[in-house]
């Protein structure tokens, strides 16, 4: 289909075409039988992968669902040619993007008053849409409409959001760049050890305010790396404004890096801005504002950052700037173990990484060993490179045929032997000749170097290589010695392989062990790091930061989970995931600002009798056992 083209269809005036993204064509136009003005959205590919139809339908379905003023009413939805339209309302409306469009693609500068009104509208309604449970994850300027002469505002464009459930709040760290990358959370990039939860939305929404205010982006760079760099490690400049500071103060809590630090509830935010708009009104200035004075979430969510392992982290990074910035005459090449029972939280320590990769504009890449698959060889690290070759792919041209150059340069005639274990190779160099073929030993022993040579190229200064291989402890023999060569290589550089197992499945007669004693033999740099069950001090600030207490409050029922869980943090989430859903634990909504807490707006309530009597199992197994049996039977 191509741009700036009229489309007819049948039942429909078309009028104009009002808009086009990546995806979609956007049309005004009157549907005939009753002269009603409707928008038509039209996906463009003319032949829409099954993928991009269910994610149009999913669009439809949630925007229909969703019964709130402040959401577009969406009425129909039917193919067109190959593809398919849907029919939404039209109420004379355009987006704040287009409307306070500078003329050069950048938005003007609003004024305080209308922003405040568009921003405590803006807010209301997205509140509205997380009470129903849904993350929208493309708040922008593109997706809030307004009609300025009737005042009415709107959120559109629901297709990539997520319905949620109660009982599973967050959605797990994307893999993919889906949304507006100008407006994206830091987690939403997924280069956070991060899942996603609805405060994704206010990140995008304090990036929306920013740039209502200033008539500018926060970060103005184009480079997609540089982005996600910005969006995870750096901090606006507040500067180039007249605002008074108390707006910005509101800006900058939307926008931290972490959904811990942001507002908890819509609830919060727009209490704060009518404060703004309050003070304008009566004052005719902004003066002093306390952030966040009813900003308390009814929505239950355990936080996300590690507790009691700032040692182990600061171990960790550590090593990776040893690697990154090798001292001089020493080859930057190491290999950290993490060792812990499982759900000790050996792979949520492993992604703090992520954020020094991403500022040294480097890779990580992770694989898992299966305990069914150690037939297979070298699973986990052909599962790892498969990921680095699809973020190659993402790359412009330009960087694209370097690392053609590159890989090319690097494996010589041989690079059918990395195409045969590595498929995706072929899309970046392209078709390779065949290799004459060898005995077993002489094959193993030419994979072997053919491979070793393969890392060495995206092992770089400019591009250090991170490889996290998870569950050593069901990795083949053919990968152990694969990893050794890796790590005695005396010619390669800017290599950080982590590599996490289970202590308590591997003896010292364990192929994993005899490797590890035969990379210390050979002066191999190999650190690791242990993880013990979490203290019960951790577990209190924990349960204390998600039920907005202190930790003297939340102490008896930090006891009672310490001895229940025994301190492992997967299981002590699960335990406290299913007190919530057996309404241990609940919300208490503000009534009148007598009741207590009343002035914060709620508070979290739990009765230690009623939950020491439950008899909630300290197993975790039967734990996860109990609730997938809560799943319907087709799920199960």
């Amino acid at each position: 289909m191509t741009n700036n083209q009229t489309i007819t269809i049948s039942g429909y005036q078309i009028l104009e075409q009002i808009y086009q993204s990546a995806n979609s064509l956007v049309y005004r136009g009157i549907r005939e039988e009753d002269k009603q003005a409707v928008i038509l959205k039209v996906l463009k590919q003319d032949y829409p992968t099954p993928s991009e139809l269910t994610r149009y339908k999913q669009e439809y379905e949630i925007t229909r669902n969703l019964t709130i003023d402040g959401v577009v009413k969406a009425y129909d939805i039917q193919p067109y040619q190959r593809t398919l339209v849907i029919i939404l309302e039209d109420f004379g409306a355009s987006s704040l993007k287009q409307l306070f469009n500078n003329g050069v693609g950048a938005i003007h500068e609003l004024p305080l008053q209308e922003f405040l009104n568009i921003a405590i509208k803006t807010t209301e309604i997205l509140g509205q849409i997380h009470s129903s449970n849904v993350i929208h994850k493309d708040i922008n300027p593109a997706n809030i409409v307004f009609n300025p002469e009737t005042g009415q505002l709107k959120i559109i464009d629901f297709g990539i959001s997520t319905q949620l459930t109660r009982e599973n709040p967050t959605l797990k760290n994307p893999n993919v760049l889906e949304g507006t990358l100008a407006y994206m959370s830091p987690e939403q990039t997924g280069r956070m050890n991060r899942a996603l939860d609805y405060r994704t939305d206010f990140y995008s929404l304090g990036v929306t305010f920013y740039e209502l205010l200033t008539g500018k982006l926060p970060f103005e760079t184009t480079d997609a790396l540089e982005l996600v760099h910005c969006h995870i490690a750096k901090v606006p400049p507040t500067h180039h404004t007249s605002h008074p500071t108390p707006i910005f103060d509101i800006v900058m809590k939307l926008m931290a890096k972490t959904a811990e630090e942001r507002y908890q509830s819509a609830w919060g935010i727009k209490a704060d801005l009518e404060e703004c708009l309050h003070q304008l009104q009566t004052k005719g200035e902004i003066s002093e504002l306390t952030l966040g004075s009813q900003d308390i979430s009814d929505k239950f969510q355990i936080p996300q950052k590690l507790y009691g392992r700032e040692a182990e982290v600061e171990t960790l990074l550590a090593a990776f700037e040893r690697v990154a910035n090798p001292p001089q005459g020493q080859g930057g090449v190491e290999m950290m173990l993490v060792a812990g029972y499982s759900g000790i939280g050996k792979s949520a320590l492993v992604a703090e990484v992520h954020k020094p990769i991403t500022e040294k504009h480097g890779y990580f890449i992770s694989g898992k060993f299966d305990q069914f698959q150690r037939n297979i060889p070298y699973s986990a690290i052909v599962s790892a490179f498969k990921e680095l070759m699809r973020q190659l792919l993402t790359e412009s041209e330009a960087q694209l045929s370097r690392w053609r150059e590159k890989i090319l340069a690097a494996v010589g005639n041989n690079g059918q032997i990395i195409i045969d274990v590595i498929p995706e190779v072929e899309l970046i160099v392209g078709k390779q000749p065949s290799v004459p073929e060898l005995g077993p030993t002489e094959s193993q022993n030419r994979f072997n170097l053919v491979f070793q040579n393969f890392i060495r190229a995206f092992c770089t200064k400019e591009h250090p290589l991170v490889i996290f291989l998870d569950d050593l402890q069901w990795a083949d023999s053919a990968t152990l010695k694969l990893i050794e060569l890796m790590i005695t290589d005396s010619e390669s550089q800017y290599l950080f392989l982590i590599g996490a197992y289970r202590d308590n499945e591997v003896s010292q007669t364990h192929l994993l062990i005899m490797t590890l004693d035969e990379l210390g033999k050979k002066g191999a740099i190999v650190n690791s790091i242990t993880l013990a069950p979490l203290e019960l001090e951790s577990i209190s600030q924990l349960i204390a930061d998600t039920l907005y207490s202190n930790t003297d409050e939340v102490k008896p029922l930090s006891e009672l989970v310490k001895r229940k869980t025994g301190g492992n943090p997967f299981f002590v989430n699960q335990f406290l995931k299913t007190l919530h859903s057996e309404n241990l634990i609940t919300f208490h909504p503000p009534q009148s600002p007598l009741t207590k807490g009343g002035s914060k707006g709620g508070f979290w309530q739990w009765d230690i009798v009623n939950i020491e009597a439950q008899n909630i199992t300290d197993n975790v197994v039967e734990l996860m056992i109990d609730k997938v049996k809560k799943l319907p039977e087709s799920t199960q």
